[in-house]
């Protein structure tokens, strides 16, 4: 039997929650992010986990980190989770292209990797809400810079208990991300575009947050928050597991030997997914690099080259705009690790970060960080990485995968490496249309982004997905659009209080 892992906050509030309890909050009481007391090893080796299913791998992962649901629980909500929803059968295939190992994450509901967490999420905390006797409607209020909104909305809508509140930066996002977005059905849904980029979506969500008096005013009217962004660490745990998952498939292939490294490429913005890797490798799954790819939007690149984290510089609009982020929210727990599990120091660093804009890590630290690897690539870079997959070796991916790849080749030409590598695919190449077609030099503006997608489909022999399909005609069904200053106004206007 596995220890008990409890969950508490980076910035040193003395609360140990369960998992559960952790998974209703969202964000720990003093605005930090909860963390686990210890990173348990998985029970089974790679061999025998290489045998079971994308969902028996879950149970697996999953089981050790939510210690306090039951059996039956946990295999409720994987099995209603990992379904028919996705449209392939394996959940997360792997694909070989140009020397590197794709993990495509985007075969959900919303085609993109934000599936995966947020598939299960509404029902672990449905679930979390019935173990803790919680009477009142649990409010989701998240911050998007484009993938996590929609994927939380059809995960929540219609959920009973539940409503949701989704802000989106309004020029922010891709128009079929947006248009996902705004055509969302459910009575219990609302979809805000805020003027502002997603770091002001972020930081004003993470304030309505942490707002005691706004708390208890809304647990008079019977609600309580919760989130559905990355920084709940219901959303963390199961991204896990496609780690744990891809690694023992090299393996069932032959693809890798028994205890050979890995190394493992995410395209990254608020830190989770390559975060979730991190904790795989802590776990025991053998990956020996991080290799953390950013777009112009380049802090990570610069932290993890001078061990300074610095938000003070333009903020970029891209055409990878899920990674159109300065204040990297996950990053916050690795700084907490890295600094020995200590809560003072990750509470100065946080405050700095406010207060200034930016802190520097330790040289202590910054040793421990020598199993990551930041690179960025430009835009120039992006639409290459697309084109040359695509007319070299016929294969189609999205710009922030592009990302990825491009780094992943700077990395190997820098470097010599040539361990076997697993490339995080975040999105399908439809949620990105206008920018793939541009990359592959068949962009028309005189077409909309549903007309470049059939022209895609054409060229690529890839049809278009039912997610893209199903929004070509729907209504538009949220409207609202408010300054950043109002953000808590529109929460209190939807919720009628």
């Amino acid at each position: 039997m596995s220890k008990e892992v409890y969950y508490s906050s980076t910035r040193g509030d003395k609360s140990r929650m369960k998992a559960s309890e952790a998974i209703l909050r969202g964000l720990a009481p003093d605005g930090g992010l909860f963390v686990p007391d210890h990173i348990p090893q998985l029970e089974k080796s790679m061999r025998e986990l290489a045998e079971l299913s994308y969902q028996d791998t879950a149970y697996e992962v999953m089981k050790l980190l939510l210690t306090d649901y039951t059996e039956e629980e946990l295999k409720y909500c994987i099995s209603h989770a990992y379904d028919s929803k996705f449209d392939t059968e394996e959940i997360a295939p792997l694909s070989e292209a140009d020397g590197a190992y794709f993990l495509e994450l985007y075969h959900g509901a919303t085609i993109a990797f934000k599936d995966m967490a947020l598939s299960i999420l509404p029902y672990l905390m449905t679930t979390a809400a019935k173990k803790n006797s919680v009477k009142n409607e649990i409010v989701i209020l998240t911050a998007t810079s484009g993938d996590t909104g929609k994927a939380a909305l059809a995960g929540f809508a219609d959920v009973p208990g539940t409503r949701i509140i989704v802000f989106y930066p309004k020029h922010g996002v891709s128009p079929i991300q947006e248009q996902q977005m705004v055509t969302q059905k459910g009575d219990n849904t609302c979809v805000i575009g805020i003027e502002g980029n997603f770091d002001d979506a972020q930081t004003g969500v993470k304030k309505i947050f942490t707002d005691p008096e706004l708390a208890s005013y809304m647990d008079s009217k019977g609600f309580q928050f919760s989130s559905a962004n990355s920084i709940n660490i219901g959303r963390l745990v199961p991204q896990i597991v496609y780690y744990v998952y891809s690694y023992c498939k090299l393996l069932k292939e032959g693809r890798i030997a028994d205890d050979e490294s890995i190394n493992v490429v995410v395209p990254t913005g608020n830190f989770g997914n390559i975060l979730a890797a991190y904790y795989a490798g802590k776990m025991g799954v053998p990956i020996a690099k991080f290799i953390c790819a950013s777009n112009s939007n380049k802090v990570l690149f610069d932290f993890f080259k001078t061990g300074e984290y610095d938000r003070n510089r333009d903020f970029v609009l891209t055409s990878s705009p899920s990674m159109d982020i300065l204040i990297s929210s996950n990053l916050e727990r690795l700084i907490y690790h890295i600094a020995g599990d200590n809560s003072e120091a990750d509470a100065s660093y946080m405050e700095q970060l406010s207060k200034d804009g930016k802190y520097e890590i330790t040289d202590e630290m910054r040793e421990k960080l020598s199993c990551f690897y930041g690179g960025f690539a430009t835009e120039e870079e992006t639409f290459e990485a697309i084109s040359d997959l695509f007319r070299n070796h016929s294969y189609l991916i999205d710009t922030h995968t592009a990302v990825a790849a491009s780094v992943y080749k700077k990395y190997r030409a820098e470097s010599g490496d040539t361990t076997a590598t697993v490339i995080a695919s975040t999105a399908s190449p439809y949620k990105f249309t206008r920018s793939v077609m541009n990359a592959l030099g068949e962009g028309d503006d005189s077409c909309d982004d549903f007309e470049l997608a059939d022209r895609l489909s054409e060229l690529s022999g890839v049809s278009v997905p039912a997610a893209v399909e199903s929004i070509r005609n729907a209504e538009v069904r949220h409207k609202t659009v408010v300054e950043k200053n109002q953000m808590e106004s529109a929460v209190k206007a939807f919720l009628g209080i």
